[in-house]
Parts: C-alpha cells; structure tokens; sequence
C-alpha cells in the first residue's frame, strides 16, 4: 500500500487530502505512480500533470525518479514561488 499526501492548491483542486493506493508491481519509481493518477484523467491529469510539481517519498524531498517500495509515503504539492 502507497500512502499518497496532496498539498495546499492540490489538495483544493483534488478535493482529497490524503489516500491510500494498492501496491502494484509497475510502480518501479514515483513517476510511474503518478501516471497512474494522471490516468485518472480530468482536475488529475490537469493538476499532477504540471511540469514543476514537488514531491517527498518518506517526507523527505526527491524527484519523480525515486524508487518506491510497498509502504512508502509519497506527498505532492505545487512549487512555491516568493519575492
């Protein structure tokens, strides 16, 4: 089971805080998990389609190239921006 967290807009445009997904042997990396949200289609493919979005694997920061294992955390959230 992946533990997937969505953040601040995302979270608002998913209407999902948080969510668990059942193993699947084809998640190899964090991106491979995200195209299975992406296929979802609709505000999924819209939101977690975006070029710049961050993510963490065990609340740590790291790239859509991660390895990921049964039971990791995964969190998505938009990049911030300041000035």
């Amino acid at each position: 089971m992946i533990e997937v967290h969505y953040f601040a807009r995302y979270r608002e445009a998913l209407q999902c805080e948080h969510e668990r997904i059942q193993w699947q042997d084809e998640f190899t990396q964090l991106n491979d998990l995200r195209a299975h949200l992406i296929a979802r289609g609709g505000v999924w493919a819209e939101v977690l389609g975006e070029r710049n979005l961050m993510c963490a694997r065990n609340e740590e920061l790291c790239t859509l190239g991660e390895p990921l294992v049964d039971g990791d955390q995964v969190a998505f959230f938009p990049t911030v921006t300041g000035g």
